[in-house]
């Protein structure tokens, strides 16, 4: 290993430790502890008072704990820490629920999609014919409308990757291609092969006069990339953006990230999926085995949607108004009839989780099947309950896992809810060739999702996140198909595997599914 290289892994070793959730939970124990030692010390003779303070902070936050409205299995999860950690569990609480960053982004979020629902074309004849030949998908269809600004769409092309290597040559073509803009917004960017050949692509198409705009969660900042990496990607042309940086001290909204990949070309073509950019999503560097990841490529009037999902998440921190009509859909020129495509976006910060509610959606309406692809399965109570009634009901539910996992917590953590789920009749698989990052959902050969959304607390309720409803689309099959062929290559997980498992493992996972809704 070369001396450049070792000094870059140590440097995120030592930024992961810095910043890693179990320091900062040391952290507020040890400054309970020494509040308490001080507090004993100083208002010794004031002791009863110092005691019932503690009480009334702590009956405070569990009181308003228990009326807001919610998940229960957070409500439960907030609870522990309080309980455990009296003071600093309250002030922990208070202080993450009564983030005034988030709210300032979910307002300025609001207001930014008044003016997204002024340009997306939502085509009523479309919604209705959908309505007439499905009643329950017509339903679907107006409920992200009505939640999320997402309608449903016709006149599109969509072509299915069942790896990330086979998605970046599309991508770069596609930049390649690009006469008017390119938007791109992604969680994790990292130095490499990948990167630096699509960098070099974006930096020559800023000297052309093509307009750039490049976007990546904070987190990077961390790990991958360095602080004034904005500032670098301007000076070649490319108009950058971190979203929501993370502070050393305190970063009101850490918990809330950027989880979205989109590609945006002239607003004829639009990416998303699993693949992030860094090499390993391609199979170039090899991490954790092999990497089996999922996209999307949509042609047509669907790729709109995704247009303006960027627009809206590039100028939260904008305070001038973004001239949409610029980017008004081109005329398509896919006119065949290949069913229905509705992307939509999550947004962590409101009531309505988009997300979990078409994951939910899709098991509970299943008639034969329901297949899955996720590298976490970490579910609440209301997704526990779907996914056992619908094995239950006679639906083959099938989840397929990495073997090989990249976060051994939530892998130990995965594994608490198998037995649970195996004895309804739930199948689980292990891909055994390596890591499986796919977020895929397929049921009854007519209905399928693609996307960012993984089985798990962070992504159903915490981050921002993307995907696309697929029905009655040809690529379905192709989904299908990809599924059997990694269920093939998949161990398939029984009752007794759980026993096996060390008893290290089998107590972390069961210690961290108390606070698994707030990981």
């Amino acid at each position: 290993m070369s001396e450049k290289k070792r000094e870059k892994e140590k440097r995120v070793n030592i930024r992961t430790l810095a910043y890693g959730r179990t320091i900062m939970v040391l952290l507020g124990f040890l400054a309970q502890l020494l509040l308490l030692v001080v507090g004993y010390y100083l208002l010794r003779s004031y002791s009863f008072w110092f005691y019932a303070l503690f009480l009334v902070i702590s009956a405070s936050a569990l009181l308003n704990i228990y009326n807001t409205r919610g998940n229960p299995d957070m409500k439960l999860a907030w609870m522990f820490p309080i309980a455990i950690f009296p003071v600093f569990g309250a002030i922990l609480y208070v202080t993450i629920v009564s983030q005034p960053g988030t709210k300032v982004i979910y307002g300025k979020l609001q207001k930014l999609g008044k003016f997204t629902r002024l340009h997306v074309h939502f085509d009523r004849q479309v919604w209705e014919k959908l309505r007439e030949e499905n009643p329950h998908m017509g339903q679907l269809g107006y409920y992200l409308w009505n939640c999320d600004n997402s309608p449903v769409y016709e006149n599109t092309q969509v072509k299915y990757y069942s790896l990330g290597d086979q998605q970046f040559p599309d991508i770069v073509e596609a930049l390649q291609k690009a006469e008017k803009y390119i938007f791109m917004e992604f969680f994790i960017v990292s130095e490499g092969r990948m990167w630096d050949t699509i960098r070099n692509i974006l930096k020559e198409k800023a000297a052309q006069g093509v307009e750039v705009r490049f976007l990546y969660d904070g987190t990077c900042a961390l790990w991958y990339l360095p602080r004034n990496y904005p500032q670098q990607l301007e000076k070649d042309g490319i108009h950058c953006r971190m979203f929501s940086p993370v502070k050393i001290l305190f970063s009101p909204h850490f918990n809330n990230r950027d989880h979205r990949k989109i590609v945006v070309v002239d607003g004829k073509v639009a990416f998303t999926g699993g693949i992030n950019l860094a090499d390993e999503y391609i199979n170039e560097k090899p991490r954790f085995g092999h990497w089996k990841d999922a996209g999307v490529m949509l042609t047509g009037d669907a790729v709109e949607r995704f247009t303006y999902m960027f627009l809206e998440m590039w100028n939260v921190p904008e305070k001038k108004e973004e001239a949409y009509s610029r980017y008004e859909r081109p005329e398509s020129r896919f006119r065949e009839n290949d069913g229905y495509v509705i992307p939509y976006s999550v947004c962590p910060l409101g009531s309505q989780r988009v997300g979990e509610r078409i994951y939910l959606d899709i098991i509970n309406t299943a008639h034969t099947y329901v297949h899955i692809m996720t590298p976490y399965l970490i579910p609440d109570h209301q997704m526990l309950t779907a996914l056992t009634y619908a094995a239950r009901r006679g639906v083959e539910v099938v989840i397929v896992m990495p073997h090989i996992p990249d976060k051994k917590y939530a892998f130990v953590l995965a594994k608490t809810y198998y037995n649970e789920l195996l004895e309804a009749g739930v199948k689980i698989c292990e891909y055994e060739p390596g890591f499986v990052h796919a977020k895929t959902f397929v049921s009854d050969g007519v209905k399928a999702v693609v996307g960012t959304v993984n089985l798990d607390y962070r992504s159903l309720y915490h981050h921002f996140e993307c995907g696309v409803v697929l029905y009655r689309n040809s690529q379905i099959a192709q989904i299908e198909q990809d599924m059997q062929e990694t269920i093939a290559k998949s161990l398939m997980q029984d009752i007794g595997d759980y026993k096996k498992m060390r008893f290290r493992d089998r107590m972390l996972g069961k210690l961290m599914r108390i606070i698994a809704p707030l990981m």
